[in-house]
C-alpha cells in the first residue's frame, strides 16, 4: 500500500465491490466507466484512482470503508540492543514467510516495514498485524537481531549514517531511489531511520480524500500524543513523547497538510513541490495525512509505531472513525474547522513534546484554541467518535485503549518507567522487542511481563 524505492507499488489491493448497503461500512471501489470520463487534469487521477467518477460525489458512504496498516521496525543486534545494519540480510530471510509487498525495505538498513493486505473489519486486521509481526520478528531472529517497535532506538543511532560517521552506524539502504534522495537532501537524509505506523482508510474518490484530509487536520495534534512512542535517541532521554517526531520534521514537506481547495489544487500543490525540489517525487510528500497516490485511501502518517498489536488496531479504528465522521461531515456539506497552519505546527509540536500526560491545544471540541489536558479531550474523542463505531466490540478495544491512557500514560511513559525499573537502557530494549521465535526469552523478559510493564493488549473483543 506504498510506494517501494523506486516508486514502483507494493502491494496492489483487491478492494472489495459490494454496493450492498451497510451503514455506516459502505462503498469502497472505484471504476471508470465509459459515461464518466474526468476532464482536464482530472484525467490523470482518474485513471490512479483506478478509472472511474464516482457519480455518487465526494462523502458518499454507501460503501464499505475499509483499513490498511503499514508498521516500521528497527533491527537491533539480538546481544548489543545497538541499530545494526542487516535490512537486506533480514528481508531475505523473510521471502520464507511473506510476499516481497508484505515486508519491504526502508531507507536505513536498520529497518524494515510490514504492510498488511486490506482488511474489512478490527478482526481480521488483528489477525493480519500479527501474522506480519510475528513472521518479521522471525526473520530478524535468524539474522541475530531483534525487531523493535518503537519509533527510535534508546541505544545507539539508527542511520543512514555518513561517510565521516562511525563504521557501526547502519548506511543507507542502496538503491538508486534512496542514493538520488541523499544526492538531492545530503545531510538531512542522516538519523531518519525512524519508524512511524501508517493507518489507510478507504474513501471512493480522490475529491473526498481531499476533503476528509481537510476534516483531519484537527484531530492530527490528538492522534499524534496518543501515540508517541520514542523519549529515547541515541543513548539519551530527549525530554520529548515523540523524538522521532522532531527527526522527521527535517524534511521540506513533513509536517500537517495544508487547506486543500479541490482535487486539482492538491495536485498543483504536490507539482509546485515536485517542482521546487523539496520533494523528489510525488511519493516525498511526507504531510502526516494526505490522499494516497497509488490507492484510493487516506493515509494518516502522523504517529509512531506502537507496541503491540492491539493497541495498533484500537489507534487504527480510532484514525478508521475519525475519517468517517469526516466523510459525513463532507455529505452534509459541514465546511472543516479552520485552524491556522501555523498554529496546526504548534500543536503537533506541543504533542510531540508532552505526549499523554501533558497539555495539548484542543482543537477538536469547537471551542477556542486552548491548552487543556490530554485526558479531557480524550473524552472530547469518546463523544465525537462512538456514533462512528457502531461494532461494540470495535468500541470496546478503543475504549480499553483510551482507558490504559488515560489511566498511565501513553507509550513513551512506558518507556521511561521500564528504564527506571531496569535503571538500564539495555534492559529497557530487552522489555519493548518483540519476542524472539529464535531464541527462548531471557529472565528480564518474563519478570517484566509479570510486573505488568510491558504493553499489554487491549481486551481481545472482535
Amino acid at each position: 500500500m506504498v510506494l517501494g524505492p523506486g516508486g514502483d507499488q507494493r502491494l496492489t489491493p483487491a478492494f472489495p465491490d459490494s454496493r450492498e448497503p451497510s451503514p455506516p461500512r459502505v462503498a469502497l471501489s472505484h471504476h471508470c466507466t465509459p459515461h464518466s470520463t474526468p476532464h482536464g487534469a482530472d484525467r490523470a487521477v482518474c485513471r490512479r484512482w483506478g478509472g472511474r467518477v464516482d457519480s455518487s460525489g465526494p462523502g458518499d458512504l454507501r460503501e464499505t470503508v475499509t483499513l490498511g496498516v503499514e508498521e516500521e521496525f528497527l533491527l537491533l543486534d539480538r546481544k548489543a540492543y545497538r541499530p545494526v545494519g542487516r535490512g537486506s540480510q533480514v528481508l531475505e530471510a523473510g521471502r520464507k514467510r511473506l510476499t516481497a509487498g508484505q515486508l519491504v525495505p526502508e531507507i536505513s538498513e536498520a529497518m524494515i516495514e510490514t504492510v498488511s493486505g486490506v482488511c474489512g473489519t478490527a478482526a481480521q486486521l488483528r489477525g493480519e498485524l500479527g501474522r506480519l509481526r510475528g513472521a518479521a520478528a522471525r526473520a530478524a531472529g535468524e539474522r541475530d537481531c531483534l525487531l523493535l517497535p518503537s519509533g527510535t532506538s534508546p541505544i545507539g543511532r539508527t542511520g543512514p549514517g555518513g561517510a565521516d560517521d562511525p563504521p557501526e552506524t547502519p548506511p543507507l539502504r542502496e538503491h538508486p531511489r534512496y542514493l538520488r534522495i541523499r544526492q538531492r537532501f545530503g545531510p538531512l537524509v542522516r538519523d531518519q531511520g525512524v519508524c512511524s505506523c501508517h493507518v489507510h482508510v478507504g474513501v471512493p474518490d480522490l475529491a473526498t480524500a481531499v476533503a476528509v484530509v481537510n476534516h483531519l487536520r484537527p484531530w492530527l495534534p490528538l492522534l499524534l500524543a496518543l501515540t508517541a512512542n520514542s523519549p529515547y535517541w541515541n543513548g539519551a532521554d530527549t525530554g520529548y513523547a515523540s523524538w522521532r517526531t522532531m527527526l522527521w520534521r527535517g524534511w521540506p514537506t513533513a509536517g500537517p497538510p495544508p487547506v486543500l481547495r479541490s482535487a486539482q489544487h492538491y495536485e498543483e500543490l504536490v507539482r509546485t513541490l515536485v517542482a521546487s525540489g523539496a520533494a523528489l517525487d510525488p511519493a516525498m510528500v511526507y504531510w502526516y495525512a494526505r490522499p494516497s497516490r497509488h490507492v484510493p485511501t487516506v493515509e494518516v502518517r502522523v504517529a509512531d509505531v506502537l507496541p503491540t498489536v492491539g493497541e495498533t488496531v484500537a489507534y487504527a479504528l480510532v484514525v478508521w472513525a475519525v475519517v468517517v465522521r469526516a466523510r459525513a461531515a463532507v455529505r452534509a456539506g459541514v465546511l472543516p474547522p479552520l485552524v491556522e497552519q501555523d498554529v496546526l505546527v504548534g500543536a503537533c509540536w506541543q504533542a510531540a513534546r508532552e505526549g499523554v500526560t501533558g497539555d495539548l491545544l484542543d482543537l477538536i471540541s469547537g471551542a477556542a484554541p486552548a491548552a487543556t489536558p490530554v485526558v479531557r479531550q480524550i473524552e472530547t474523542a469518546r463523544r465525537l467518535l462512538w456514533p462512528h463505531l457502531p461494532d461494540a466490540g470495535d468500541r470496546a478495544s478503543v475504549n480499553a485503549w483510551l482507558d490504559r491512557l488515560a489511566a498511565e500514560g501513553g507509550p513513551a511513559d512506558r518507556q521511561r518507567a521500564l528504564h527506571r525499573s531496569t535503571g538500564r537502557l539495555d534492559g529497557l530494549v530487552e522489555h519493548i522487542a518483540l519476542p524472539d521465535p529464535v531464541a527462548a526469552p531471557g529472565p528480564a523478559r518474563a519478570s517484566s511481563a509479570r510486573s505488568g510493564l510491558l504493553a499489554s493488549e487491549p481486551e481481545e473483543t472482535a
